[in-house]
């Protein structure tokens, strides 16, 4: 029986012309969704393919969003409708480079979307960096939210008290939130299992968000921030200095009503210098005009962290610093603020005592072989989503190759920003189908969806259609029953591939 009978993937639909477009889609996050559900609506007869290198669908919708927020997990109901239109499919367990060049994939498709996102990280490039005990936040959030890939992480929560997070953006929040929250009131989530029981051992009483610039630039939106701050019994800690205001940040918080709001929330719940912490009270503090410097290794853990050293840092202004050099100004984004002020450092040290390091300073694109990559800006170079042979100025568009989401802009904004972001992208697919760009000029039409299915059939990769996902939901939700759980995530890779092609 061909593969593509027994998976269910040969669906009837109406054809427009006779060369139906199709798109094949890398990524099956809000970016990749947003994106099938635009071209399936704009292009009647289209045939639209998402693969994705798990199992799973919805990317950082299920391994990015914090298990107590699951609000925001409801938006997965519209993209499970995309994935059940008939001209629509999800092949799961398939990765780029690995189950299929994407030379291969050009050669199958009119068009090829790439939104598989951002999945490593920035480095902060200070010295100690490889000691253990620090993670890329992004590995920890994966940690408790079940991405297989991180299943394993085991960060040591119990032998000190002491985490330090470095960054002060919505993922810093949230990391120190499900750290900082009584795990009563995370055991009724989908929280992991695993993460529940380490959270519930737990030695961590004191968790130090530290930040390069100031209370009036803090990344972080009032909504993350109230969150935290309704935490039972967790006094807020914030330097009275820290909180003060400067001329720029006066004009600064004058003409932003939401940093204005973020800096009175902090004023309110700072704690008085007076008061005394009850005994066994968990603690946050916001850190601010702090700049890492090194890591500092643990006196009685050999190549573990015990420490960070931070250097104090002044705001200065932006234009001063462009005009002072003969060189480009390159800053991580975190040392820049409205795009006025930057944090430099002072020449004045603290160190600061800690047992477990979060770094939530940015996500990073990886590239695969063939496609144009701007290692700098960590992104595909693109005009409105259609992808550039380099990021120099004669470069050229390549035919039917897209990026869509944080391969297209870089790792900001919500799950919302997609939607305007697919909008775009699919704006230029439709124009370049109109002018014949993208569709073949030689009569013939590409495989699209039958070819892909032959080829990683002939490879031997065993694929997850969107039916498989369907029976992983099915067991999750029942095993999370069991637990008073909206779910029970299955986190190992065979676990996930056995329950799906049950």
């Amino acid at each position: 029986m061909a593969l593509s009978r027994s998976l269910n993937f040969c669906r009837s639909f109406s054809i427009v012309s006779s060369e139906p477009l199709r798109v094949c889609i890398v990524g099956s996050g809000p970016a990749g969704f947003y994106t099938a559900d635009k071209i399936l609506k704009a292009h009647e007869g289209a045939e639209v393919d998402i693969v994705d290198r798990l199992p799973t669908p919805f990317g950082l919708v299920r391994s990015g969003v914090a298990p107590d927020h699951p609000e925001t997990k409801i938006v997965t109901n519209q993209f499970s409708r995309v994935a059940q239109n008939r001209r629509c499919s999800f092949i799961g367990n398939v990765s780029l480079g690995a189950s299929i060049s994407l030379a291969e994939l050009r050669e199958l498709y009119d068009a090829v979307v790439l939104s598989y996102g951002a999945e490593s990280d920035q480095a902060l490039g200070i010295p100690r960096e490889d000691l253990s005990g620090i993670y890329a936040a992004r590995e920890f959030v994966w940690w408790y939210n079940g991405h297989p890939d991180c299943r394993n992480l085991a960060p040591d929560l119990k032998s000190s008290d002491t985490a330090v997070i470095i960054g002060q953006g919505n993922v810093a929040l949230d990391v120190a939130r499900i750290l900082l929250r009584p795990t009563s009131e995370l055991a009724t989530t989908d929280i992991t299992c695993h993460a529940l029981a380490a959270l519930s051992e737990s030695s961590i009483r004191k968790v130090y968000l530290v930040g390069r610039r100031g209370a009036a630039q803090a990344a972080f939106t009032a909504k993350e921030l109230r969150e935290v701050l309704r935490i039972k019994d967790l006094s807020i800690e914030i330097r009275q200095a820290d909180l003060s205001k400067t001329p720029a940040d006066e004009e600064e918080l004058k003409n932003n009503r939401i940093k204005r709001r973020i800096h009175e929330l902090l004023s309110k719940a700072a704690t008085p210098a007076t008061s005394v912490c009850n005994p066994g009270q968990k603690e946050l503090h916001f850190v601010f005009f702090r700049k890492p410097d090194r890591f500092l290794e643990s006196d009685c853990r050999s190549g573990h962290v015990g420490g960070l050293r931070v250097e104090r840092t002044i705001l200065q202004d932006l234009v001063h610093e462009r005009t002072s050099s003969n060189s480009e100004l390159l800053l991580p984004p975190e040392d820049v603020g409205s795009g006025k002020q930057i944090a430099v450092g002072t020449g004045l040290f603290e160190e600061m005592e800690c047992g477990l390091v979060l770094k939530s300073v940015g996500y990073k694109s990886i590239p695969v072989v063939g496609l144009p990559f701007d290692h700098r800006k960590g992104i595909v170079p693109n005009v409105r989503g259609r992808v550039l042979s380099g990021a120099s100025e004669d470069a050229q568009v390549e035919k039917g190759l897209y990026v869509c989401g944080w391969l297209k802009r870089g790792p900001t904004g919500i799950i919302a920003t997609n939607l305007y972001c697919a909008e775009e992208t699919v704006a230029s697919i439709s124009e370049d189908v109109e002018r014949g760009v993208v569709t073949s000029r030689s009569g013939l039409s590409k495989p699209g969806r039958e070819g892909l299915l032959q080829l990683l059939d002939s490879r031997n990769v065993k694929i997850v259609p969107f039916g498989g996902w369907e029976k992983i939901d099915s067991e999750e939700k029942r095993r999370g029953s069991l637990k008073n759980k909206p779910r029970e995530k299955l986190t190992a890779w065979q676990d996930l591939l056995e329950v799906a092609t049950k």
